[in-house]
C-alpha cells in the first residue's frame, strides 16, 4: 500500500490518523503542493485531479478523496470501527464529517488560495480574511451541532473516535495554522484536544510530518 501525502494537507491528515488507528503502515510518498509537484506527469498518472491524498493498493488500484479512502479502510480493516452500527448514528457522523470535508475545506485548499492570489490579485491580508472566514463558519456549525446534541460525548459521537473526529481535528489543525481563535468554540476545542492525546492522532499531525517547518509555524 502506498500513500501520497504532504505535511500540510488536512485531508491527508485524516487518512494518516485512520491508517494509524488501523495499525497500517503504507509506503509514503511526499507530494509538495507548494512546489506544484501535484501537477507533474508522474502524479497526474496517479490522480488526474492533481489533489492529495491518493492511496494505491498493492495490486495497483488507486483511490482518491479522503472520505472515500476512510470508508474503504474501515470496510477492509473494520477494527476499530470509524462509523457506528446504527444507521441514524452513521448518518450523523457522516454529516458532521461533511461539514468540514465538503463545505469548508475545499474553500481554503492551496489551489483556491493560489487562484485568489494569482488570478484575482488579492493581497495576503485579504486572502487570510477569506481563509479565516470559512474556517470559522465550519467551527461555528460544528459547535452548534455538537453542543446541543446529547449524543456528543468525549468525541463527536459518544466516547469512541469516528470519522467525524478525524475531520474535526484536521479542521482545527488548519484553523490553528492560520491563527483562528478557538475561544468561541469550546466543544470543538475540547474534542480536538481529546483526539490529540491519542497516539494515532498525535503521530499523524501535520507538524510532525517530513517537510514540516520547525517551530510549528505555517
Amino acid at each position: 500500500m502506498k500513500l501520497f501525502s504532504f505535511w500540510r494537507s488536512l485531508a491527508t491528515f485524516r487518512v494518516r490518523i485512520a491508517l494509524n488507528l488501523k495499525g497500517l503502515s503504507p509506503e509514503v510518498f511526499n507530494v509538495d503542493l507548494m512546489k506544484g509537484q501535484q501537477r507533474t506527469p508522474d502524479y497526474c498518472a496517479v490522480n488526474p485531479q492533481m489533489l492529495i491524498p491518493a492511496l494505491v493498493e498493492d495490486d495497483g488500484r488507486i483511490l482518491f478523496q479522503s472520505l472515500a479512502i476512510l470508508e474503504y479502510l474501515d470496510e477492509i480493516h473494520p477494527h476499530p470501527p470509524l462509523l457506528p452500527k446504527d444507521p441514524f448514528d452513521r448518518a450523523r457522523v457522516r454529516g458532521l464529517a461533511l461539514v468540514v470535508a465538503c463545505d469548508a475545506h475545499p474553500l481554503v485548499v492551496p489551489r483556491v488560495r493560489n487562484y485568489l492570489e494569482h488570478e484575482l490579485k488579492l493581497d495576503e491580508p485579504t486572502r487570510l480574511k477569506w481563509i479565516r472566514h470559512w474556517s470559522k463558519e465550519a467551527l461555528a456549525t460544528l459547535e452548534t451541532h455538537l453542543s446541543r446534541d446529547p449524543q456528543t460525548g468525549r468525541y463527536c459521537h459518544g466516547d469512541t473516535i469516528t470519522t467525524a473526529d478525524l475531520c474535526l481535528v484536521s479542521h482545527v489543525a488548519g484553523a490553528k495554522l492560520f491563527e483562528v481563535d478557538l475561544g468561541p468554540y469550546p466543544t470543538v476545542a475540547r474534542i480536538a484536544e481529546a483526539c490529540l492525546v491519542l497516539d494515532a492522532v498525535s503521530r499523524a499531525h501535520p507538524l510532525k510530518q517530513p517537510g514540516a517547518p520547525a517551530g510549528g509555524t505555517h
